[in-house]
């Protein structure tokens, strides 16, 4: 089975589109959260806090689902389902920084919080799809 890319669509992640990045609760039940997104080749890239929902889910349970539109097209659309394959501290600093700079014109992400502890998940797509 060929690997799933979304090459068609890789300039909506390329450009500030906000993206909505679903995760597993406990019980099993979705829980969905707006976030900055980027990529690193065929890969996704998600930015957060230690601590956050999002990221005890995503820890417990590597399986995600993430839908973003395009900002000057919202009728194009990209679809991904996968799963976490990385979760390090290691570059998340740096990381929030460079989507600060994408998203917001800034050097800086600006509302870090004391003893804020960045993490960067690496997530490999195992379903893509797109309209428009």
């Amino acid at each position: 089975m060929p690997k799933p890319t979304f090459e068609k669509y890789a300039d909506i992640l390329d450009r500030p589109s906000f993206a909505h990045l679903s995760t597993l609760m406990p019980d099993g039940s979705p829980h969905s959260s707006p976030v900055w997104i980027d990529r690193d080749g065929d890969k996704i890239l998600v930015n957060t806090a230690k601590g956050r929902v999002k990221d005890e889910n995503m820890r417990r349970d590597p399986r995600v689902a993430i839908s973003v539109s395009d900002p000057e097209n919202p009728y194009r659309t990209l679809m991904i389902r996968g799963k976490v394959v990385k979760i390090t501290e290691e570059g998340a600093d740096a990381h929030i920084d460079a989507m600060a700079k994408k998203y917001l014109g800034k050097d800086q992400y600006p509302f870090r919080a004391p003893g804020e502890v960045r993490v960067l998940y690496v997530i490999e797509p195992t379903v893509v799809s797109g309209w428009g």
